[in-house]
């Protein structure tokens, strides 16, 4: 079988359905094709769960493939399910080259359903996509929903533009899982800032079940010890990230122009390409910055918040998961998002200049150096982003955790009055 569980003390050949037991079980499922937020969005949520509970233990089913990289807590652990890739039209296929596509899914939706089984979740929360990958969750959403386990769809603030995203979740039929399937759905963000329903007709139901968290907070990790670099020793500098890296070709190439356009812009900057930018544009990357004094590059870092709380200022495309990291190490920062195949980070970033939180420039193709040099020189003098949010709107994972303790509870309760029936 494709991928693997770590074991660290969860106890998966006890079926508990109906009996009562010591602690509680969530599940998470991250469909995570290429890129990281998806998996770090989850291991956020799940990390706060531990931390804030005791007799909590968290299980996420995730494709990435590097999701071994990462450092989990006690009692967080993860099944990876076999990975693919999404092709720029949109097409998958599999990251295993003896595999198709379709027997990809089909083993990926085995796995998702027969560790649902095994593990028996008191809360099943599911990242993004309603049915999963191509409907790879639908059985399993089914089969939990008859045991009463209560079914979470977590959103990020923004999904795509309205135009885009309704005939979307029309072709994948998504509005019935969100009315009929769905107990509620949690958006990680506030409607202030953005709404992934702005512009959408909404089911009266639909909006009744959805509730707004605010953002998730970011921390320095506690675990492990940073990974060393030449330039960390030289402060202050500025941090460039394209999260995965699979599209931040445009981004890197962008800051270098700059650089080698203006070698003494303020700050020397340390780029971390990402780990799914290709081979070729890695190599030239690094070539470029060794020919500049104040420039250097690293592919990836598992605990690159690090290095955020220690910058001077940052310039990312602007996913769900840096724009948390801005806020959550006040940083100044410049983004340049990502326009296709979604314009997610657009509309996002766009909403957070209008705010005076960060500033934007868009990528035209012609990467003129002069204005990412003049954009670079007036960073310094930014605001950071506390001058302009109040910070109740990090308060998400606290927001997270209570509407968790009602659903756990809920399912406690139910488990004891069916072992009381039995009796």
């Amino acid at each position: 079988m494709s991928g693997y569980l770590r074991q660290r003390g969860l106890d998966m050949q006890t079926h508990a359905l109906g009996k009562r037991r010591g602690h509680a079980r969530i599940l998470m499922y991250s469909h995570d094709t290429m890129g990281l937020g998806h998996l770090r969005r989850c291991r956020e949520i799940a990390h706060s769960f531990v931390e804030a509970a005791s007799e909590v233990s968290v299980l996420i089913l995730s494709g990435s493939p590097i999701i071994g990289s990462f450092d989990f807590r006690t009692r967080v652990d993860f099944v990876r399910i076999p990975g693919v890739i999404k092709l720029r039209n949109g097409d998958y296929t599999s990251l295993n080259p003896h595999l198709d596509i379709e027997d990809t899914l089909q083993l990926r939706e085995s796995i998702i359903r027969h560790t649902a089984e095994s593990f028996d979740p008191d809360l099943f929360i599911v990242d993004k996509e309603p049915w999963g990958l191509r409907g790879e969750v639908r059985s399993t959403l089914e089969m939990l929903k008859q045991r009463d386990t209560p079914l979470i769809l977590g959103l990020r603030d923004v999904m795509d533009e309205p135009a885009a995203l309704l005939p979307e979740w029309e072709r994948k039929n998504v509005l019935p899982a969100l009315e009929d399937l769905y107990d509620e759905v949690w958006v990680y963000g506030i409607k202030e800032i953005c709404d992934p329903f702005e512009g959408m007709d909404m089911q009266a139901s639909v909006q009744m079940k959805t509730r707004y968290t605010g953002y998730l907070r970011r921390r320095v990790p506690a675990v492990g010890t940073a990974t060393p670099h030449l330039m960390m020793t030289e402060d202050p500098f500025i941090l460039v990230t394209a999260g995965g890296g699979g599209d931040g070709e445009g981004l890197m190439d962008w800051i270098l122009r700059a650089y080698e356009h203006d070698p003494d812009l303020p700050y020397p900057a340390l780029l971390v390409l990402g780990p799914f930018m290709s081979q070729e544009n890695q190599s030239d990357f690094m070539d470029r910055a060794a020919a500049l004094d104040r420039v250097e590059v690293i592919t990836f870092d598992s605990r690159i918040e690090s290095m955020m709380s220690r910058a001077a200022g940052m310039v990312s495309m602007g996913g769900y998961n840096t724009f948390c990291e801005i806020l959550s190490f006040d940083k100044r920062a410049l983004i340049v998002p990502r326009t296709e195949p979604r314009l997610e980070q657009y509309i996002r970033a766009k909403r957070a200049e209008e705010l005076g939180m960060i500033s934007m420039l868009v990528d035209d193709g012609d990467r003129d150096p002069v204005e990412m040099a003049a954009a670079l020189r007036r960073l310094p003098s930014q605001a950071r982003p506390s001058e302009r949010f109040q910070p109740e709107i990090l308060g998400g994972l606290d927001k997270v955790n209570h509407l968790a303790s009602r659903w756990l509870e809920r399912t406690t309760a139910n488990r004891e009055r069916s072992t009381r029936n039995r009796a």
